[in-house]
């Protein structure tokens, strides 16, 4: 943070996110919905609806939920490629403008589409992209959007090896182009059991501008543990996901106030759940740490002042 002259304060976005400051603060159950609420894999944040969308790894469909789980509407998907045998949904990412692009775990392709409330989609016939060769049940888990500079895509690999791939993905009729690239040897550089989802930090207002918005957040369910991380591997912060629920949890998102969710699977249970990771203090808006500090150097400038009378 500096100062500036009169007063003024020109506010530095947070240097990190500090997952050390959250704590649970809900667990919702999802609706069951014939199906299609179950096996929660991966969850994604809609700022412009203010709203979650979650895939199931049964690849049935999309489901809308509030920020307290209820459901608001949902999606189905008719049809899957003729190569995708397992239809493993596995990734989710929201573009704007109600566009989501949906991960295939074992063929690694993303599927691009517009989301109907109520209607259905074949993603046999959606624009798509392919990033890697088939991988079997040790593909890419997780995919996230960054929206700045014109938009960009980060993926994760569940294992054997592990894999955080970062770059651009462009959508086509019959498949598109992909320069999606390792950012890093993840196997070595982070020390996890596998890796299960990804979500930038771009869309969190008060790491805007900063390094901090360059950040991941990375989630492994055999370690059971969230990461927070800069795109040189490095681990800047965690949480342990341990005692939050017995049920696997597969997926994570984070909205502009820095509220985490992170969604995990039915196992077993009737349902699958979203959970909720709140900062134990708001994150705080640059422009309200900027008005504290001119406060400050107000009530400065002044005693100084009256010390010189």
């Amino acid at each position: 943070m500096l100062l500036l002259a009169g007063g003024q304060a020109a506010a530095a976005p947070a240097a990190s996110l500090n997952l050390a400051n959250y704590k649970v603060g809900a667990n919702h159950a999802i609706d069951a919905l014939g199906g299609l609420g179950l096996e929660a894999s991966a969850v994604t944040y809609a700022r412009d609806r203010g709203s979650l969308f979650v895939v199931g790894d049964e690849g049935l469909g999309v489901v809308e939920l509030s920020l307290s789980g209820k459901t608001l509407s949902t999606m189905r998907f008719s049809g899957w490629p003729e190569a995708s045998k397992n239809h493993d949904a596995e990734g989710l990412a929201y573009l704007g403008n109600g566009q989501l692009v949906v991960v295939e775990e074992r063929l690694q392709d993303a599927y691009r589409f517009g989301y109907t409330a109520g209607g259905s989609v074949n993603l046999a016939n959606a624009p798509s992209v392919s990033f890697g060769g088939n991988a079997g049940n040790l593909g890419t888990e997780g995919i996230a959007y960054d929206p700045r500079n014109g938009g960009s895509f980060v993926t994760v690999k569940q294992d054997n090896p592990q894999a955080l791939l970062a770059g651009g993905l462009s959508f086509a009729a019959g498949g598109g182009i992909s320069s999606m690239l390792p950012l890093f040897d993840a196997d070595a550089k982070l020390g996890l059991a596998s890796l299960s989802d990804v979500a930038t930090l771009a869309g969190v207002d008060a790491l805007a501008g900063g390094a901090a918005a360059d950040h991941l957040l990375v989630l492994s369910l055999d370690s059971r543990r969230l990461v927070e991380i800069d795109r040189r591997g490095n681990t800047l912060s965690s949480f342990d996901l341990s005692g939050v629920t017995n049920q696997a949890i597969e997926g994570v998102t984070i909205d502009e106030k820095g509220v985490i969710y992170l969604v995990a699977e039915d196992s077993g249970t009737p349902n699958s759940r979203l959970i909720v990771l709140n900062p134990t203090a708001p994150v705080p808006e640059p422009a309200s740490v900027a008005l504290m500090l001119a406060g400050l150097g107000l009530l400065g400038w002044r005693a100084r002042r009256s010390a010189r009378r």
